[in-house]
């Protein structure tokens, strides 16, 4: 018996482009929210500085899953009522972002203090210290780990299929209701995706890491 490979690949295709879409959107929230926060933490201004470790606790600390269904499900009691593609690329965002957020404090705060100090003594302001010194070394050293959130942030978004978002886990879903006896070959062709997107996330972020590390 032929596997329906015809029949598969345009639904997976589908649900494959909303999860890129996805992905894409939580990715760029996330690594805003990374800078903002990052640099935040380690503000010389204390409102800034607590604004920012409260968001990058908080949010660390709550399950993704419960964020996605409080932004969707309890939002809406409060007047706020968001699209399930708002709502996914919010939670993910800044569930990721405040991970991220640490991913960039301790960057910066791996810059040695010499070069801060003597960046000091040639009068530069804080604005010329951080993008001509400080932020061109912190970024090679956020790229390795960076990478690896990146690939958790598309991962999760697997969960966005709890707010019924027809994403590719959603629609390998609906293929598993109409060819259960195809199971296997469904979720291994959904392992297989979900990996190839991966290796081409681990990819981009190694050829930047090649080229920061020229560069320095």
């Amino acid at each position: 018996m032929n596997l329906p490979w015809s029949e598969w690949m345009p639904i997976l295709a589908r649900g494959a482009g909303v999860t890129i879409q996805v992905a894409v959107l939580s990715a760029i929230v996330a690594l805003v929210m990374s800078l903002l926060a990052g640099l935040g933490a380690g503000s010389r201004v204390s409102v800034i500085r607590v604004l920012s470790q409260v968001y990058i606790q908080v949010f660390r600390a709550v399950s993704l899953l419960v964020l996605l269904f409080w932004v969707y499900f309890a939002l809406p009691f409060a007047g706020v009522e968001l699209s399930k593609l708002v709502s996914a690329v919010l939670a993910i965002g800044l569930n990721i972002g405040a991970y991220g957020a640490e991913i960039v404090r301790s960057s910066v705060a791996a810059i040695p203090k010499g070069q801060i100090e003597a960046t000091i003594a040639l009068n530069l302001s804080y604005r010329q210290r951080l993008w001509r010194i400080v932020l061109p070394q912190a970024v090679a050293r956020m790229l390795p780990p960076m990478g690896n959130l990146m690939i958790e942030l598309l991962k999760s978004t697997s969960l966005i299929y709890f707010i019924t978002l027809a994403d590719l886990t959603y629609e390998a879903m609906v293929l598993r209701n109409n060819y259960y006896i195809w199971t296997p070959a469904i979720f291994g062709l959904l392992l297989i995706i979900y990996f190839l997107f991966s290796s081409c996330i681990a990819m981009v972020f190694r050829m930047l890491e090649r080229k920061f590390t020229v560069w320095r």
